[in-house]
Protein backbone atom coordinates (compact mmCIF):
# COMPACT_ATOMS: atom_id res chain seq x y z
CA UNK A 1 0.00 0.00 0.00
CA UNK A 2 1.52 3.38 -0.97
CA UNK A 3 2.40 5.88 1.73
CA UNK A 4 -0.34 8.56 1.97
CA UNK A 5 2.22 11.33 2.23
CA UNK A 6 4.87 12.16 -0.34
CA UNK A 7 7.76 14.50 0.35
CA UNK A 8 8.95 16.79 -2.42
CA UNK A 9 11.93 19.09 -2.28
CA UNK A 10 11.22 22.78 -2.87
CA UNK A 11 14.58 24.40 -3.63
CA UNK A 12 15.11 28.14 -3.75
CA UNK A 13 16.47 29.97 -6.77
CA UNK A 14 20.18 29.44 -7.46
CA UNK A 15 22.23 31.44 -4.98
CA UNK A 16 19.27 32.01 -2.64
CA UNK A 17 18.26 30.15 0.49
CA UNK A 18 14.75 28.80 0.29
CA UNK A 19 12.46 29.61 3.22
CA UNK A 20 10.69 26.31 2.51
CA UNK A 21 13.00 23.36 2.06
CA UNK A 22 10.43 20.58 2.07
CA UNK A 23 6.71 20.40 1.51
CA UNK A 24 4.61 17.41 2.50
CA UNK A 25 1.77 16.61 0.14
CA UNK A 26 -0.95 14.46 1.65
CA UNK A 27 -2.89 11.82 -0.17
CA UNK A 28 -5.64 13.78 -2.01
CA UNK A 29 -8.41 12.14 0.04
CA UNK A 30 -6.91 13.28 3.36
CA UNK A 31 -6.17 16.72 1.93
CA UNK A 32 -9.74 17.09 0.64
CA UNK A 33 -11.19 16.56 4.10
CA UNK A 34 -8.87 19.18 5.62
CA UNK A 35 -9.58 21.69 2.85
CA UNK A 36 -13.33 21.23 3.13
CA UNK A 37 -13.18 21.92 6.87
CA UNK A 38 -11.12 25.05 6.25
CA UNK A 39 -13.36 26.26 3.43
CA UNK A 40 -16.58 25.77 5.40
CA UNK A 41 -15.08 27.52 8.43
CA UNK A 42 -14.07 30.41 6.16
CA UNK A 43 -17.55 30.48 4.62
CA UNK A 44 -19.12 30.80 8.06
CA UNK A 45 -16.69 33.57 9.07
CA UNK A 46 -17.21 35.48 5.80
CA UNK A 47 -21.00 35.27 6.11
CA UNK A 48 -20.85 36.59 9.68
CA UNK A 49 -18.63 39.50 8.61
CA UNK A 50 -20.99 40.35 5.76
CA UNK A 51 -24.13 40.25 7.90
CA UNK A 52 -22.45 42.49 10.48
CA UNK A 53 -21.49 45.00 7.78
CA UNK A 54 -25.05 45.07 6.39
CA UNK A 55 -26.50 45.61 9.87
CA UNK A 56 -24.67 48.96 10.12
CA UNK A 57 -26.26 50.42 6.97
CA UNK A 58 -29.32 52.67 7.14
CA UNK A 59 -32.25 50.99 5.41
CA UNK A 60 -33.93 54.37 4.96
CA UNK A 61 -30.97 55.73 3.01
CA UNK A 62 -30.24 52.57 0.99
CA UNK A 63 -33.49 50.58 0.88
CA UNK A 64 -33.02 49.16 -2.63
CA UNK A 65 -29.42 48.07 -2.04
CA UNK A 66 -30.29 46.47 1.30
CA UNK A 67 -33.24 44.58 -0.18
CA UNK A 68 -31.09 43.31 -3.07
CA UNK A 69 -28.38 42.26 -0.60
CA UNK A 70 -30.84 40.40 1.63
CA UNK A 71 -32.42 38.64 -1.33
CA UNK A 72 -28.99 37.58 -2.57
CA UNK A 73 -28.07 36.25 0.89
CA UNK A 74 -31.41 34.46 1.02
CA UNK A 75 -30.69 32.85 -2.36
CA UNK A 76 -27.36 31.54 -1.01
CA UNK A 77 -29.17 30.21 2.07
CA UNK A 78 -31.91 28.48 0.06
CA UNK A 79 -29.35 26.76 -2.18
CA UNK A 80 -27.37 25.67 0.89
CA UNK A 81 -30.54 24.20 2.38
CA UNK A 82 -31.45 22.43 -0.89
CA UNK A 83 -28.05 20.72 -1.04
CA UNK A 84 -28.19 19.96 2.69
CA UNK A 85 -31.38 17.99 1.97
CA UNK A 86 -29.73 16.21 -0.98
CA UNK A 87 -26.74 15.24 1.19
CA UNK A 88 -29.12 13.77 3.79
CA UNK A 89 -31.30 11.98 1.24
CA UNK A 90 -34.30 14.09 2.24
CA UNK A 91 -36.92 16.13 0.42
CA UNK A 92 -36.74 19.90 0.70
CA UNK A 93 -39.60 22.41 0.67
CA UNK A 94 -38.28 24.74 -2.03
CA UNK A 95 -39.74 25.11 -5.54
CA UNK A 96 -37.21 27.79 -6.57
CA UNK A 97 -33.77 28.98 -5.52
CA UNK A 98 -35.18 31.93 -3.61
CA UNK A 99 -38.34 32.57 -1.61
CA UNK A 100 -41.14 34.94 -2.68
CA UNK A 101 -40.87 36.80 0.63
CA UNK A 102 -37.78 38.73 1.71
CA UNK A 103 -36.71 37.71 5.22
CA UNK A 104 -35.65 40.13 7.95
CA UNK A 105 -31.85 40.54 8.09
CA UNK A 106 -31.43 39.40 11.70
CA UNK A 107 -33.53 36.27 11.28
CA UNK A 108 -31.71 35.37 8.07
CA UNK A 109 -28.37 35.83 9.85
CA UNK A 110 -29.50 33.36 12.52
CA UNK A 111 -30.68 30.82 9.92
CA UNK A 112 -27.49 31.11 7.87
CA UNK A 113 -25.32 30.66 10.97
CA UNK A 114 -27.21 27.46 11.84
CA UNK A 115 -26.78 26.09 8.32
CA UNK A 116 -23.09 27.05 8.25
CA UNK A 117 -22.57 25.21 11.56
CA UNK A 118 -24.36 22.14 10.14
CA UNK A 119 -22.07 22.00 7.08
CA UNK A 120 -18.95 22.37 9.20
CA UNK A 121 -20.05 19.51 11.46
CA UNK A 122 -21.02 17.44 8.41
CA UNK A 123 -17.57 17.65 6.82
CA UNK A 124 -15.86 17.03 10.17
CA UNK A 125 -17.94 13.98 11.10
CA UNK A 126 -18.65 12.23 7.78
CA UNK A 127 -16.48 9.21 6.99
CA UNK A 128 -14.13 9.98 4.12
CA UNK A 129 -15.52 7.02 2.18
CA UNK A 130 -18.87 8.85 1.82
CA UNK A 131 -17.54 11.83 -0.14
CA UNK A 132 -17.32 9.87 -3.38
CA UNK A 133 -20.91 8.60 -3.19
CA UNK A 134 -23.15 9.77 -6.04
CA UNK A 135 -26.62 11.10 -5.35
CA UNK A 136 -29.40 11.48 -7.90
CA UNK A 137 -31.72 14.43 -7.35
CA UNK A 138 -33.97 16.97 -9.05
CA UNK A 139 -33.12 20.62 -9.52
CA UNK A 140 -35.87 23.09 -8.63
CA UNK A 141 -36.69 23.48 -12.34
CA UNK A 142 -37.40 19.74 -12.55
CA UNK A 143 -34.23 18.71 -14.40
CA UNK A 144 -32.51 15.55 -13.20
CA UNK A 145 -29.09 15.78 -11.65
CA UNK A 146 -26.37 13.58 -10.20
CA UNK A 147 -23.36 14.68 -8.17
CA UNK A 148 -21.05 13.13 -5.63
CA UNK A 149 -21.29 14.41 -2.08
CA UNK A 150 -17.89 16.04 -2.52
CA UNK A 151 -19.06 17.84 -5.66
CA UNK A 152 -22.16 19.08 -3.81
CA UNK A 153 -20.02 20.44 -0.98
CA UNK A 154 -17.70 22.20 -3.42
CA UNK A 155 -20.73 23.66 -5.21
CA UNK A 156 -22.03 25.07 -1.92
CA UNK A 157 -18.62 26.68 -1.27
CA UNK A 158 -18.13 28.18 -4.74
CA UNK A 159 -21.75 29.29 -5.13
CA UNK A 160 -21.65 31.19 -1.84
CA UNK A 161 -18.31 32.81 -2.65
CA UNK A 162 -19.55 33.91 -6.08
CA UNK A 163 -22.58 35.68 -4.63
CA UNK A 164 -20.66 37.22 -1.72
CA UNK A 165 -18.60 38.85 -4.46
CA UNK A 166 -21.83 40.25 -5.92
CA UNK A 167 -22.68 41.64 -2.49
CA UNK A 168 -19.29 43.30 -2.24
CA UNK A 169 -20.10 45.22 -5.41
CA UNK A 170 -23.50 46.25 -4.01
CA UNK A 171 -21.78 47.64 -0.90
CA UNK A 172 -19.23 49.52 -3.01
CA UNK A 173 -22.09 51.05 -5.03
CA UNK A 174 -23.33 52.77 -1.85
CA UNK A 175 -19.80 53.76 -0.75
CA UNK A 176 -19.48 51.06 1.92
CA UNK A 177 -16.24 49.09 2.03
CA UNK A 178 -17.11 45.39 1.89
CA UNK A 179 -15.47 42.95 4.32
CA UNK A 180 -12.30 41.38 2.93
CA UNK A 181 -13.67 37.96 2.03
CA UNK A 182 -10.33 36.27 1.57
CA UNK A 183 -9.02 32.88 2.66
CA UNK A 184 -5.67 34.52 3.41
CA UNK A 185 -7.31 36.95 5.86
CA UNK A 186 -9.39 34.20 7.49
CA UNK A 187 -6.33 32.02 8.08
CA UNK A 188 -4.36 34.85 9.66
CA UNK A 189 -7.25 36.16 11.77
CA UNK A 190 -8.06 32.73 13.17
CA UNK A 191 -4.41 31.66 13.48
CA UNK A 192 -2.46 34.84 14.36
CA UNK A 193 0.69 32.81 15.02
CA UNK A 194 1.05 32.58 11.23
CA UNK A 195 2.23 36.23 11.29
CA UNK A 196 5.26 35.61 13.50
Amino acid sequence: MPNPSIERTCPGKPGQASHLKRQTYLNPRFATMNYLETLFAQKSWANHELFNALATISEDAHAEAITTAIRTLNHIYVVDEIFRAHLCGQQHRYTATNTPETPELGQLHFSVAETDAWYLQYVKQSPESEFGQSIRFRFTDGDAGEMTKEEMLLHVITHGAYHRGNLGQILKSISVAPPRDLLTKFLHVTEPERRR
